[in-house]
């Protein structure tokens, strides 16, 4: 809907897209953006380095690449790959990545990632000291959510998380939203998310250590 109303307004559109795609199935057109990029490393697995970047195809010309170009005002999308020397072997994972991804099929990628989130979520939701930002119905989430626990420092959590049990999630401490935001991926293993809810509820019962 926004992007239907912003050229009403002579406004751009521009998609970042790091977190949905490979995450979410859509298709780009289905946005009606201008533009739309996203790195490969998050939900695609490619190796960081790699992205994508889609702009639709009368506003090529007029954008400039931010590299210099052989042609800067051509309509081929490809003068926006040049950025210099760079190794190689990122791209040549990317063909790899794809097929992965579509041997699962899309579908399939999503119900598995929605049911490690319930996996975790629903039995710490028990607790009434925590909440979720995210919504948990189908058409609005997927595996990203983050958690919020009354009287517990997101920064103090994750780090006590990673220090004990090598748990890497991302804290964050924003004015709006405070939390530990967790994205478990289809190669995260039930044993793994079980390990997380118990050190999540031993922090409930026991609180933080004093070191923390």
């Amino acid at each position: 809907d926004i992007a239907r109303e912003a050229p009403k307004r002579g406004i751009e559109v521009l998609v970042d897209a790091a977190h949905s795609f490979a995450h979410i199935d859509y298709k780009i057109p289905d946005l009606d953006c201008d533009y739309w990029g996203t790195s490969l490393h998050k939900w695609m697995t490619c190796p960081i380095g790699t992205g994508f970047l889609y702009v639709r195809k009368e506003k090529i010309e007029s954008l400039w690449p931010l590299m210099a170009a052989p042609e800067p005002k051509s309509d081929n999308i490809r003068k926006f790959e040049e950025i210099g020397t760079h190794p190689n072997c990122g791209y040549l994972a990317i063909s790899d990545a794809v097929m992965f991804y579509d041997g699962i099929g899309p579908e399939r990628k999503q119900a598995r990632m929605r049911y490690l989130r319930d996996r975790w979520a629903m039995p710490l939701l028990e607790d009434k000291r925590c909440r979720l930002h995210a919504r948990t119905d189908a058409a609005n989430s997927c595996a990203v959510a983050t958690l919020a626990i009354e009287d517990v420092d997101p920064a103090k959590l994750a780090a006590h998380l990673y220090a004990k049990y090598r748990i890497f999630v991302v804290a964050i401490d924003h004015p709006s939203v405070k939390g530990i935001r967790i994205t478990p991926n289809v190669y995260t293993t039930l044993a793994e998310v079980d390990t997380f809810v118990r050190a999540v509820q031993d922090v409930l019962a026991n609180g933080l250590p004093a070191s923390t």
